[in-house]
Formats: C-alpha cells, structure tokens, sequence
C-alpha cells in the first residue's frame, strides 16, 4: 500500500541518523536537509545528543509520533523498531534501507516477514528492506548520490536494484534528464513495481504528474498486474520504457520442441512488453536515452533532417537510422539550392546538411529554420554540434536552445564534446535540455521506440472458437506427453485451423489406398518418434504407389515406429506457429518463417495470449523475413489475413487450456488463397 504518510510526510524520523555523512544513516539526514524537507525531522542515536543541527532522541521510545520512519540500523533490530512506531507512535510508513533480510539467510526472511505482518496489521507502508530509499519533491529519503534535479514534468523512476538505480541516475544527469520521484524498491515484499504502477495509474492526473515512467526490474511477480496497469498509463498518455534484468532461458526441462528451444523466459518479457507498449530497452545508456527522447515532443513520422558541421558523424547517424527503419531523404530542388546560397562555398545540403567546421552560428540557425519551415518532408530534426577545441560554443548553443523552444519538429541535440566544451554543455542542460552524446546510441532508442506497438486491447477475440469442445477433448486426455495426431487435429479444429488432408495406419494397403484418394504426390511421415527428420522419418514427393510402399517399409523399421502417416503434398512457402507456457505469464506464442528456418534463423517474434489483430498483424510485419512473406523474384505473397487469423485464434483457444504447455505447428503452407497446417505437436501437461 501507498499512502500519504510515505509521499507526503508531515513527520520524518531517521532512526539510525550520524553527524558521519560517509555512512548511510548520516548521509539520509544530509539529503533530507539539503533537500529542503519542510516537515518535522527528529534523529534517533544513543550515542549522540545532536546530528547535523537536528536534536537527537536516544531511543525510539523517547519520540512523539511521527508519520515516516527511515531505519539505517543493523537488520535484528528493525522487527522491535517498526513494532514500536507502527504501535505507540501512529508511524504509518516505513523506509528500511537496513539489509540482511530475506536476500541474504532464512533467519533474515522471518525478520522480513514479521516487519511486513506488522505493518499489514497497523496499515503501514513500507518500502524496502534492503533499498537505497524514496526520493521525491517532497523528501529526499536517500542515502546516495547523485540527487538529480528534480520537476514535476521530470521522469518516474522505479528499481528493483538500489546499486543500478545510482549508475542509471549518473547515465541520466549527464545528459540533462530530469526527474520527479525514485523509487527504489529493495526486496518489494510489500510495495513493488507493479504497486508503484498501480498507485500511479490509479492516481494518475494529466495535468501535474509525469507522463514519463522508466523501470528497471529484476523480478516480475505479477505480470497481470504490471500490463494491466503499464497499459492504462500508455493509453492515458503516458511513456513507458523499462529494463528486464535476468531474462536468461529457463526452465530445467530439456526442450523437446522448436518451441521449447526458443520460447525462454525472455520470450515472455517480450511478449508482455510488447502487449503493454512498453520499450524494451538493454542497457542504461539506452533507458536514459529512450527517457531523453520521451521528453521531446513526439515524432509524427519517420524522415529525419541531420544538420551537422562535422560530416563523420552525420554519415554515422544516417546509417544508424536507416538500418533501424528511420529515413533520412535526400533534399533537392529550389529550396536547397536557396539553402546552400546562404551556407559557406563547400557545404553539403543534400542531408545531412554540412555546414562545415567553419559554420557559424547564425548558419546553424538557417539550417534549423529550413528544415522546421520549409522542407515538408522532414518531421525531425538531429543537430551534431561539438568543437575540436578551439573555439567556444556559448553563442552556437544558446542558438540551438532558442530553436528548440520556437520549432514545433522535434530536436534531438547531439554535443559530442562533453570534455573540451564541457562548460557550454553543462549550461545548455541547465536551461531544461537533453544531451545525446553519442548519435548511435540516439538512432537506436529512436528505432526500438519506433518499433514498439502501442498497448494492445484488453477484449479476447472468441469468435470461432469452440471452448466446450476444447474442454472435452483435453478432460478425455488421460495421460501427460505429447497426445496423437488425431488429438491434434481434433484440438486445432477447435479454433477453426484448416489442417491437410492426411491418414495415419500401421497397414500398408490402406496408406495407399488413401494416396488414390487425395492424389498424388504425397508425403510419408514416421509416426512415434517426436524428432521425425533427425530418424529420417520424412519422405516428400512421393509420386507412386510403389514408392509409398517401399518409404512405408522402411519407416516401420525406425525404432519407436507406431504407424505412417501420410498428406496430401502441398506447395508454398513455409511458415511456424509455435507456443510455450510459461509460469505467471501464461502462454507465449510465436509466429516466423517454417521448416529448418526455425532451427537455423531462429526468426520469429512472439505475443502473450491472448492476441489481438493488431499484435498478431504487428508479429508478422517485425520479421526479418517479412519480405518473403509479401513475395519476391516474381512470387505471390502470402494471405496475411489468413495468417494472422490463425494466430489469433490459436492464442485464443490457448488461453482457455493451460493444460497445453507446448506446441508447434510447423510447418504451415501458405501461398495467396490459403494457409493451412500440415504438422503439429501438442504437450499436454496436467
């Protein structure tokens, strides 16, 4: 719970507090002074009789009552404190930056648990154990370094890790990020991410709360919970880009499936991103930059103009953007030519526009005012400005401040030079600027924001599905493994996903009699073996009844050998669906090209289900191999909407059987009339 008494705090107690500001509990009342709290601060030390001009109180006992309490005293002695405050003193928030709890040793997790039913039981907040602490506009209740500035229209930060939430601090203030609370969360047993969130959603006021939330999180214990409310806050207008620390593949299972292999718990966070809108981000410099960039008023397009005296790095820039899906058009015509009239002989105009070392200011200005004014075609404006050392950059900046305050196209400042101008820089900042130091950096967070979907809707597609049959099917399944081809069919029927034409036996004459039917060619396939091409239980292009016989003859000598399965051949290009149950998150599911491609590309993308048009629209489009799905060297495309739809329909009927925990269709068949399915395997798990 979050409450007034931790934001607003009318009271706070440092229990713990020193006049020694190079220990924690001397370096919280540093802060909270320096930081101007307005509040009542009282100090509890038995060993001092004043800490930094505040008046000491020698024993918790001693104080009168008090709404916040920070304790920065060894872990065994916060269960009786917290006991304390919370019963005789009214405190009604907690900030324990004390560690050695449940982190470290059993005997810590029952202190922790006692200090979280004590708080339950008087309705206390508690942040922590084992944080850096709370900082906000009101109380600076840290005990670190840097304290960044500080603006209602600054970002939200939330960390699951107090060391990382100082590095990603120091990333953001040396490019001028602003912020309007910390929260470091510690061992959040009470209050964790997904709570800050869902107090921050709930509270939410457009007009005087931030719109920009950043997160760094090291456990998602309610993914619910954090799309639920990452998503409401996106809809409401807000931006939100966070770092998964940890996401390594999990499980100890060996995977017996495609799907098993790449469906790791990374899969998952991606999935659930992506279904929030939130920008996955990997690094601390891409989470300050991505935050940089959520400052600025929003691109509405795609075309950058790159403005720049120093034509390495606006080539570097132009490669960066390009490669992640952003354009930089050449500028030509009348308007350019005007341009370049008023630039120094040897400019470069085309884009990037290069005025050369030797461009003043002024020029800097005309540039700027071109692109805003009069080239339509650019929506973004990048300006690369750094000194070789010899001169000073006071009047070229402040230029670029004026611009970035008049044009309504966004400005993405790039000042490269933070150690010969570093003085310039810093004064830029101070007006309310952001620095993108480096251009790479900047074209990266660009496309990964570019490329991240806004959240998905919350309504589950049924139609079509049949949910009573489902359940029958899957009640009538009375044993764990992967279930037979005739399940399959009967359970992929009941999303309404065509499958080819095929028939299963042990007898011979029957295969064949069935390949008449159909016609030939057809494929043989082994029927028990899971891994069917590693045994060579795959024989395509089967164009006689004599062949059929021999491939059945041999297929029945593979050990494990229960039968032969036989489909109609069909012809198109390959495609996967795949999908893993993952605990908490439910299931993942994965769209890609088919065949080997998943083994040896591995390139597929994935939602949580259940998937809407849009997510399953936005899956397929995000491949690298989207281009052979739209047709190429003169061939058809395939029907998208058939695609997506099966998609769609298979995260539906997935959502409603968490008894399925993997699945592969693979491979579908696709041309431009029809996908259908023409393998599959399903585990099913009670």
């Amino acid at each position: 719970m979050i409450n007034r008494e931790l934001l607003e705090p009318k009271s706070i107690v440092v229990i713990g507090g020193s006049n020694n500001v190079h220990k924690p509990g001397g370096a919280v009342v540093r802060n909270l002074l320096q930081g101007g709290y307005r509040g009542t601060l009282r100090v509890v030390n038995p060993k001092e009789d004043e800490v930094q001009g505040v008046k000491v109180f020698h024993d918790a006992s001693e104080l009168p009552p008090t709404e916040l309490a920070i304790l920065v005293i060894p872990a065994k002695l916060c269960p009786d404190n917290v006991e304390l405050l919370a019963k005789e003193k009214g405190t009604k928030a907690f900030i324990i930056i004390s560690a050695g709890f449940g982190e470290e040793t059993k005997e810590g997790a029952v202190m922790e648990q006692r200090i979280i039913d004590t708080c339950a039981q008087y309705g206390a907040a508690l942040i922590g154990p084992n944080c850096i602490g709370l900082l906000t506009r009101n109380h600076h209740s840290v005990f670190t370094k840097p304290i960044p500035a500080l603006n209602p229209k600054g970002v939200d930060f939330v960390s699951g890790s107090g060391a990382t939430a100082v590095f990603i601090l120091e990333s953001a203030v040396i490019k001028g990020l602003q912020f309007n609370s910390v929260w470091s969360i510690g061992n959040g047993k009470q209050i964790g991410i997904e709570d800050v969130l869902q107090y921050m959603d709930e509270h939410f006021n457009s007009d005087t709360d931030s719109h920009v939330k950043l997160l760094y999180i090291e456990n998602i214990t309610n993914p619910d919970k954090l799309l639920f409310h990452a998503s409401n806050l996106i809809r409401k207008g807000c931006r939100i880009a966070a770092i998964k620390a940890g996401s390594s593949e999990s499980g100890s299972r060996a995977a017996s499936s495609h799907t098993g292999a790449i469906a790791s718990s990374d899969a998952a966070v991606e999935a659930l991103f992506r279904k929030a809108g939130i920008v996955r981000c990997f690094s601390r410099e891409e989470l300050t930059t991505v935050g940089c960039i959520f400052t600025l008023p929003p691109l509405k397009g795609r075309n950058f103009a790159i403005v720049t005296h120093a034509g390495g790095p606006g080539v570097m820039l132009t490669d960066a953007l390009s490669k992640g899906g952003l354009c930089v058009p050449k500028l030509e015509g009348p308007l350019v030519d005007e341009l370049k009239g008023q630039l120094f002989p040897g400019s470069a105009v085309a884009n990037p526009i290069d005025i050369l070392a030797t461009g003043t200011p002024e020029q800097l200005g005309i540039a700027i005012d071109y692109c805003e004014q009069k080239f339509d075609n650019i929506d973004a404006i990048a300006v690369i400005y750094g000194t070789p050392g010899l001169t000073t950059l006071y009047e070229a900046y402040e230029t670029l401040h004026k611009k970035i305050l008049e044009c309504k196209k966004p400005i993405f400042p790039v000042l490269p030079s933070l150690h010969t101008a570093g003085p310039e820089v810093a004064e830029f900042l101070q007006k309310g600027h952001v620095n993108f130091s480096d251009e790479v950096t900047l074209a990266t967070a660009l496309s990964q924001i570019m490329h991240t979907p806004q959240p998905a809707p919350p309504e589950v597609q049924l139609y079509g599905i049949d949910l009573p049959q489902l359940h029958k099917i899957i009640h009538g399944i009375d044993s764990n493994g992967y279930v037979s081809p005739q399940t399959v069919r009967d359970i992929l029927s009941c999303a309404g996903i065509p499958m080819v034409s095929e028939f299963v036996s042990a007898q011979k004459d029957e295969l064949v009699a069935f390949a008449q039917r159909v016609g030939y060619p057809v494929v043989a396939k082994v029927v028990g073996p899971i891994h069917k091409s590693d045994v060579g239980g795959v024989t395509l292009n089967i164009r006689t009844p004599k062949h059929l016989e021999l491939e059945f003859e041999r297929m029945m000598q593979i050990e494990g050998a229960t039968g032969v399965m036989v489909q109609k051949m069909l012809r198109g290009t390959e495609l996967f669906i795949g999908a893993k149950y993952e605990p908490s998150f439910g299931h993942v599911v994965l769209c890609g090209l088919g065949g080997i491609f998943v083994e040896v590309l591995k390139d597929v993308r994935s939602g949580l289900a259940p998937l809407s048009y849009g997510e399953a629209y936005s899956m397929i489009h995000s491949l690298r191999g989207y281009k052979i799905l739209q047709g190429t060297r003169g061939q058809a495309g395939i029907n998208e909407q058939k695609y997506a739809e099966i998609i769609v329909r298979l995260s539906t009927l997935l959502r409603f059987a968490t008894e399925i925990k993997e699945m592969d269709i693979n491979p579908l068949i696709a041309d431009e009339h029809d996908v259908v399915a023409v393998d599959a395997r399903i585990l099913i798990e009670r």
